[in-house]
């Protein structure tokens, strides 16, 4: 009878190396810090999977009681999707995008701990939706949070079009989406965008003391009442599914193009030119029907 295999009592490493974030568990806290602060913490396909990947892993240590995602340094939480990324999308290969972004949001949900957001400066677009996927968001007084994919070809369909409604009320994600509003943290406090505000000095201390809080809770209890607490919104996946489609129409198209090409150029976009091109095109084609261009032209002629 062939010998049994020992499991592996070694302990997993508190600490995993990756590229784009930093990954560290200390007193059972996971801690997954993107950094990339010299784009402000925008993300990209690599970002994506290695959060992803690190939150997987703690699925591996019971012991871990909440998981706190943040950005590196104190200008931004994240700004979103990288441009230098995003322009690159097209329909044809926009599912490998929306993908890992859907997984990465699939991965916060579905944990059976808390997940935070520690936001600090900017929190905008993609980084936004990341901070509406996490359970608890504490924002520092200098955080600003928005929903700027109007401005730039861009659309939130991945968390803000499905969340924001039932945090803020249907007028008032409209307005954001609609009009790239901004908020500060103490506005978005008030409107219960955010848990907390708190002074940026506090953000680290205020963040632990929920995790402490959580370390003299029933494991079972928040793993549960998580799950019961998400039923209601996880039956928005459909809607999910539906934007991700609506999405993969918008990469690679000009729009897009235009708007993620000025922001980068440092100018403002020019999306009256395919308005002009429209009407322009809408035009001829009701030129068209007054002249009888929809029948073939022998019937044109004896008309």
């Amino acid at each position: 009878m062939p010998a049994r295999r020992r499991e592996s009592t070694t302990p997993r490493p508190a600490t995993r190396s990756y590229r784009d974030i930093l990954y560290e568990v200390k007193d059972q806290v996971a801690w997954v810090t993107i950094n990339r602060p010299r784009v402000l913490n925008a993300f990209r396909e690599q970002t994506l999977d290695e959060m992803t990947d690190a939150l997987k892993s703690t699925r591996e240590d019971p012991t871990i009681v909440c998981a706190v995602v943040t950005g590196a340094g104190d200008k931004a939480f994240s700004a979103g999707g990288d441009f230098y990324a995003m322009k690159r999308l097209n329909f044809t290969n926009a599912y490998m995008w929306n993908d890992r972004m859907l997984g990465l949001a699939m991965t916060i949900r579905g944990l059976p701990i808390p997940v935070i957001a520690m936001v600090n400066g900017w929190c905008m677009g993609g980084g936004h939706e990341l901070a509406l996927w996490c359970d608890l968001v504490i924002a520092s007084e200098n955080a600003v949070l928005g929903q700027t994919g109007a401005k730039v070809g861009a659309c939130p369909t991945v968390g803000a079009t499905q969340y924001l409604p039932r945090l803020i009320g249907e007028r008032l994600a409209r307005e954001m989406i609609f009009c790239a509003r901004r908020f500060t943290a103490q506005e978005a406090a008030e409107i219960g965008l955010v848990n907390r505000c708190v002074p940026q000095k506090e953000l680290l201390k205020e963040t632990l003391k929920w995790c402490e809080t959580m370390k003299g809770h029933s494991a079972l209890t928040l793993r549960m009442t998580k799950k019961s607490l998400n039923f209601e919104s996880d039956n928005l996946y459909a809607s999910w599914q539906h934007g991700m489609e609506l999405l993969a129409h918008v990469w690679g198209s000009e729009e897009a193009r235009e708007g993620m090409n000025a922001f980068l150029a440092g100018r403002a976009p020019n999306f009256q030119k395919f308005r002009s091109r429209a009407k322009r095109e809408l035009d001829s084609y009701l030129y068209g029907l007054q002249k009888n261009l929809n029948e073939p032209p022998a019937m044109r002629k004896k008309a």
